[in-house]
């Protein structure tokens, strides 16, 4: 593949943001989402601001003529992301990736793909996806049904969405679209979707696991991890670094949580060894730097890693992060970020690289568009 004509430009994410998009040869396009819980490793978006990583591409002559023809030949734009930065590199990529698979990224790839992930819905939430008072200090609360279509599980999240909603009688929404529950604290919460998900009326006869995403940096002081909202006997509570193990521990056993993120902050790989969780996930402890998750796999931190292309600012790299997964029995997981874009790229990576589970919310056309993406490339497998 050849690039003819490569146009950058201005698009707003599911904030309401600036992102960028950036199209190749008149009709493959790419663009990346942003994060609002970032991790402190990530790469920077935009060093200089977006309009100038805009202006860089649409004048840069030396990118007409460049050809491309597999995916590791996208690493010639990975010395870019200090000066433009890692969304407009992951962009960049992402555009020039679909003109070499004609847009079928997912079979370019990886022609003898088999499996579709299995999609982690984000229902219920707070934390930094939100700036209503009284909001849950857990970021998001995960269902992961059990069936084996993946168009089943994506039916069954997205009834299950607004049948919660109903049940919670919730009003607001986070940034990625989850239920906000008026005046409810965390336990609450979670006595209320177990309580739901354990009448098989509701689910259809079908089993769904519950999991939460903690983002515990945003709740460390540098001391204790603080809840503003933990129950309704106590709204405030301070928790130590082994209260804050002991807790999760206790909730994970007690609402049989499969999967447990970012349960302690950032840099703590040490703890993170000690939660006792079916998918012990880290996302800010790693930000899909392979550097990072090995040293996690050395430290047996974790068993399972968030992967955001635009945290490390480079599709190569990010496939470097998955492929050292898989050989440490490490299991990846393609995430969403809460200012999301209509592209549907990771939702190709998934199956692609044959990552076991995507994480993203049943709500919002920006995020409905890569279940809807799977469930075509499902309907061709």
């Amino acid at each position: 593949m050849k690039i003819k004509r490569i146009f950058a430009r201005k698009i707003h994410n599911s904030r309401g943001e600036p992102a960028i998009e950036v199209i190749v040869n008149k009709k493959y396009s790419s663009s990346a989402p942003s994060g609002a819980s970032t991790g402190k490793h990530e790469v920077v978006a935009f060093p200089k601001g977006i309009d100038f990583s805009i202006a860089f591409i649409n004048k840069f002559k030396d990118f007409k003529g460049l050809r491309f023809e597999e995916f590791n030949d996208l690493g010639v734009f990975d010395e870019l992301i200090p000066l433009i930065g890692g969304n407009a590199v992951v962009a960049l990529q992402g555009a020039v990736l679909k003109a070499m698979a004609n847009n079928e990224v997912w079979l370019f790839l990886n022609p003898k793909s088999v499996k579709l992930p299995i999609p982690l819905g984000n229902v219920v939430g707070g934390g930094a996806h939100t700036r209503k008072r009284n909001a849950p200090d857990i970021q998001e609360f995960l269902l992961i049904p059990k069936t084996k279509r993946f168009s089943d599980r994506v039916f069954l999240n997205r009834h299950l969405y607004h049948k919660i909603g109903k049940f919670l009688s919730a009003k607001n929404k986070t940034d990625e679209g989850a239920w906000i529950p008026a005046k409810m604290s965390d336990m609450e919460i979670f006595d209320k979707l177990s309580s739901f998900l354990s009448d098989k009326g509701n689910t259809f006869g079908k089993k769904v696991g519950l999991g939460i995403d903690l983002a515990a940096s945003q709740l460390w002081n540098g001391r204790r991890y603080i809840y503003k909202n933990y129950s309704e006997t106590k709204r405030k509570k301070s928790l130590t670094t082994s209260e804050q193990v002991e807790f999760i521990n206790r909730i994970a056993k007690k609402y049989n949580l499969i999967y447990v993120e970012d349960g302690l902050r950032e840099d703590d790989f040490t703890s993170f060894r000690k939660l006792k969780v079916k998918l012990n996930c880290g996302d800010d402890l790693i930000t899909t730097n392979l550097d990072r998750l090995k040293q996690a796999v050395k430290q047996k931190s974790i068993n399972t890693v968030i992967i955001k292309p635009n945290q490390i600012g480079s599709l190569v790299k990010a496939k470097e992060v998955v492929d050292f997964a898989h050989k440490n029995n490490i299991t990846p997981v393609v995430s969403h970020r809460s200012g999301e874009t209509m592209d549907t790229l990771i939702a190709h990576l998934a199956v692609g690289w044959q990552i076991p589970y995507i994480k993203c919310s049943p709500f919002g056309k920006e995020r409905t568009v890569k279940f809807d993406e799977l469930k075509r490339i499902e309907s061709l497998l």
